[in-house]
Formats: structure tokens, sequence, C-alpha cells
């Protein structure tokens, strides 16, 4: 390593320290790579970690046996390739921060005649869009489908995209809810007095909910309960949008404010949206990974995961909590993404700083909130894991006699299922090793897109552990993995309840715990809703395949021809696409006009 470090370019570029495992312990980057990497170390009297550093990166440094680096053009794309790195290896000495999330913009484009309200998660791109006509609000991270519902319920606009292609009114004017432009009831004039009086509610909210309590006390006293409940629920929501403030800035300044605090077991990221002088919406969100926690990096995955290319609206303004190292480089490359000077600053007085005070204030006290016992680390203890299991993914696959072939995925984060992230998969292997083989290298070849969790369970045995190990071996990942699988009994996993037990397979230890264990039971409630997600998407498909079996029987295709078609071009979806020469291969003359005709 020591020649390598002597050797290295004075380019701008990142580099990854390595194990003897070759699995990738950090990733860094450098706008000089010699001098960025040689502050890592001592020389004399031989190669020993600089005893500067902080003890996280000592740690690393005693582990890495080699160093491996990539060069690029300018200290942006250093900042872009790190990131991308930490996100696709999750590298044991890197945070990460699963922030994924895209937050809901409301928009309105005012080149139509009588534009409407609407959501978005990224940039309207559109060739009849004028000018800059296009306004968006935002974001909300929480109650923003209920913002924009509560605009059509107050404010008498048209509905839905399609009133206006009609000529004549519709049950909205009967009920007054729209002023039937469709009919020129209203002019073009006077709805847009309306509009700018929908706008103004956006962020003076008080307008919106003092209209909902008059309406829900009406259908109270009318006795529509349900109606007034609905309302009510809704103004609970729009109450609750924002983190509560009386922290409004006279220059009408529009301004986003972060914080991150690390706590004992977890952090928080904290996310205020200040526009015009007010603080619309807030958002926050937790990480992993506090022994490792690095400031800097923090506030870099936060900024550039939150601000990516197809964001609809940023503030000029950045606030943070903490005046952190690589502030100006994360300044530049924002500026470049969005065409225009993005600053961010660090105050120390004033009502900037008691809006990042706000901020930091608010995180402390979810941490508090959230300060609660929690099976997790209790899981990483009993199982001897490297990590704490707070993302986790499990597998299994569904099939009956080799036909309609599937796998399932589901995750478990932050002590629930988030089941935007389950995946379903179609699989053409025939055993159920080559079955989990194919599922997991699917999920492998997309951790550059979706970062690879914590942990994984594997409904199986020790031999699908180690092959789910050998896969990550093959891309140098470090990832924990346990597997669950019935105890054999006679030879034979008896899956009747009570007849045999489950076992756990770990890195180091066969687990066969009580039934009433609740460790166990974590586990199996993992192992159960992958079974459940995998058995529900077979039968669905087992329906599909039935379907389609019935009606090449129908034209005079026996099973067994059927098998054949299906070994050949592996759907029936190929087969239907088949030409008549590839059925005549496959089979013969006579089946491929019966399939023809």
């Amino acid at each position: 390593m020591l020649k390598i470090i002597q050797n290295l370019p004075t380019q701008a570029g990142i580099y990854q320290y390595f194990d003897e495992s070759g699995r990738v312990l950090y990733v860094g980057k450098a706008k000089n790579l010699k001098n960025r990497v040689k502050s890592y170390w001592r020389f004399t009297p031989t190669l020993q970690p600089n005893p500067t550093l902080e003890v996280r990166i000592r740690r690393m440094l005693a582990q890495a046996v080699t160093i491996e680096y990539i060069i690029v053009e300018t200290e942006t794309d250093a900042l872009i390739l790190e990131n991308s790195l930490i996100k696709q290896l999750n590298p044991k000495y890197n945070i990460l921060l699963r922030d994924d999330k895209t937050y809901p913009y409301i928009y309105i484009d005012e080149s139509q005649a009588f534009p409407r309200f609407e959501l978005t998660r990224k940039i309207i791109k559109n060739k009849n869009i004028k000018g800059n006509s296009i306004s968006y609000y935002g974001p909300f991270p929480n109650g923003g489908k209920v913002l924009l519902d509560t605009l059509y319920e107050v404010f008498p606009m048209v509905q839905k995209k399609s009133c206006l292609n009609g000529k004549k009114a519709c049950l909205f004017y009967q009920i007054e809810k729209c002023l039937a432009p469709c009919e020129g009831k209203i002019t073009k004039e006077e709805y847009q007095i309306i509009i700018t009086k929908a706008k103004e509610s956006i962020s003076k909210r008080y307008i919106l909910i003092k209209v909902l309590h008059e309406k829900m006390m009406k259908l109270a006293l009318s006795e529509r309960y349900e109606e007034a409940g609905k309302l009510r629920d809704n103004i609970q929501t729009l109450e609750k949008l924002t983190i509560g403030s009386h922290l409004d800035l006279k220059s009408l300044e529009d301004m986003d404010i972060f914080a991150i605090v690390n706590g004992k077991s977890k952090g928080v990221i904290i996310k205020l949206f200040m526009r015009q002088g007010k603080i619309i919406s807030s958002a926050f969100s937790t990480f992993r990974g506090v022994n490792i926690y690095d400031e800097n990096e923090a506030y870099k995955q936060a900024l550039l995961e939150f601000y990516h290319n197809e964001t609809p609206q940023i503030a000029k303004t950045i606030l943070v909590a903490d005046n952190f190292e690589d502030k100006e480089e994360i300044s530049t490359l924002l500026s470049k993404r969005f065409s225009k000077t993005i600053t961010i600053h660090h105050p120390l007085k004033g009502s900037k700083k008691r809006l990042t005070t706000l901020a930091i204030s608010n995180a402390h006290e979810i941490l508090k909130q959230r300060d609660q016992e929690e099976i997790e680390p209790k899981i990483s203890e009993l199982f001897e894991l490297e990590t704490l299991p707070y993302r986790v993914e499990s597998f299994d696959n569904s099939h009956m006699m080799g036909v309609a072939t599937v796998g399932a995925m589901v995750v478990w984060n932050e002590g629930k299922w988030q089941k935007n992230h389950y995946r379903r998969y179609k699989l053409q292997a025939k055993d159920e090793y080559g079955q989990m083989r194919e599922m997991l290298r699917r999920r492998i070849d997309s951790f550059g897109k979706n970062p690879a969790p914590n942990l994984w369970i594997l409904d199986g045995g020790e031999t699908l552990r180690q092959l789910a190990l050998k896969l990550l071996d093959e891309v140098n990942m470090r990832l924990d993995v346990i597997a669950i699988a019935k105890e054999k009994l006679d030879h034979k996993a008896h899956r009747a309840k009570g007849s045999a037990k489950d076992i756990i397979y770990t890195k180091e230890s066969v687990f066969k715990l009580s039934p009433t264990d609740k460790y166990l039971q974590w586990v199996q409630r993992q192992r159960d809703e992958a079974h459940r997600f995998a058995i529900a998407y077979h039968q669905n498909r087992k329906r599909k395949e039935d379907t389609q079996n019935s009606l090449l029987q129908k034209k005079g295709i026996g099973s067994a021809t059927i098998k054949k078609l299906l070994n050949y071009f592996g759907t029936f979806e190929a087969i239907k696409n088949a030409s008549f020469e590839e059925l005549a291969l496959a089979t013969s003359t006579t089946i491929a006009k019966n399939l023809k005709t």
C-alpha cells in the first residue's frame, strides 16, 4: 500500500480503502488525491495511521490492506461519484443516510385560460408551456394531497381536467363547486381573482381551516357525521403540516433549513421549508450508524439526495445548523445543477440563527419521543451481526410443480413495512437454489439505484445463506445474511404447525429458539411477510397462465405441447408473438397453423 500512496496522482478523484477480503471499507473524495490520502498516514519509521485522526478512521486504517482510486476532471465530479459509490457499496465506515423520498409540490400553469392546481414530484416539461407560467408551491412532505383537495373544496375552480373538454355545465356546477367556465358563466378575469385567493391560502392555511371548520359544523348539525369527520381529519392534517413556529421573516425570503443531530442510538435530519418569510412545511427522517457518524458526510448526503436534478423548486438560500467542511463545494455543485447561484449559509446570529436553533430543538424532541426500547439492537447482539438491522430485506419464492415460478422481496424499515419498496420477480430457474440465485443477483444489480439494506433474511437453510454470501463477495459487498428454515424430521421439513421448529442460521451459530421467543418471532414475521407476498404473486400468475393454457387447449394444443412451447419460448407472451416459422421449428407446421388461426 505504501507504494500506491507514494505514486498517487495530484488530480481530483475518489479513493477506496479495502480490507484483506477485498471488501470496501471507506470511500472518500479529494481535490488532490496525493495530498488527501497522505494526510491519513505517518511514514516514519514505518507506515502508521495518523494519530490525530478520529477513532473510527484509525480503526478503518488498521483493517485496510490496499487502496484504489479513480481520477475525475473536477472536485464537483468527485463529490457526485463519491455519493454514488457510498449508496451503491455501503462501505463499513461511511455513514449512509437512507432518505430517498421525493416530496410533492403543488403547481399551477397560468398560461391556461382556466388553470388548475395539481401535484407533481418533478419539474413539469411540456412544449406547450409558455415562458415562466408555471408556479410551484412546496415541498409538502406530509398532507400535500389533503391541501390540494382542500383548495378545491373551498374555492369554486375547475375540478377536473376533463371538465373543460365539455361544453355543458356538469354536477360540480350544480353543487356549487365550479362556476362553469365551459358555458362561459365566468370570465377569465373573474376566475383569476379566485386563483389569486387560492394561491394566497396555500401559505396562509388558516383561511382554509376556517372555511373547513364552518362546513364541518354545518354537516354535524345536519347529522352528516361521516362527512363532518372527514373534514375534521383534514383540518388536523393541515394543522400538523408544519412545525409550529412564530418565526416569520419580514423580508419574505425563500429558504430551506437543514439540521442534523446525532443521538445515542439514532440520528435525525430535520428540514424546514420557508417561503415568503413563513415556514410552510417540514419533514424529518432518522438514520443509523451513529458510531461512525461524520458531520461532513451527513450534510453532503442529505443535500445531494434532496436537491436532485428533478427537484421542481429550490430556494436560493440554504441554512445549515453546522459549518461542515464541504459546504462551499456543495454550493458550487448545486449552483451548476440548477443554473442559478445557491448559497449554503451557517448563521451565527439573528433570525436565521433562530431558524437553525428551532430545527435543532425539534430534532432533539424527535429523538426524545423515539428513544424507546427497540428489539433490533438485541437482534444484532444475539445473532452477532456486524450492523444494527434497521432496514431488512427478506426473500422467498413460490411455484407449483415448476409453474408460475416467482420470487418476492419485502422490506422492513425503522419498525414498519415499507411496501413501496417491495419487489416481485418472474423467475426462470427450475430449482429453489437457482431461483434464489436469480433473485439475489437481480437485487444486487439494483444496489446502485436502491442501496443495500443492513440485513438479508432468506427462507431456506445454510446452503442458501452461503449462496448469498458468495454473490455478495463477487461484488465486494459487506452485508449480514441469515436464513430461517424448518427443522427436518425424518429427512423432511415438516410445515405443519408445531411438528417442527424453525432454525435460524447465522454467520457464527445455528439457533433453535423456543416458539415463544420474541427474537425468533421477529425473524418469523419477516419470513412470513415475504412468503405471503410471494404466494399472492404466484396465485395471480397461476390464474393468468391457467387462462392462457385454456385458450391454447381450445385450439387443440395438448398439455405436453404447451409445456414444450413454454420450454422453448419461455412465456405465453413470447408464444403469442412468435412467427409461424418459429412455431413450426419448435413444434410442427400443423400446430403452428392452429396457433396462427
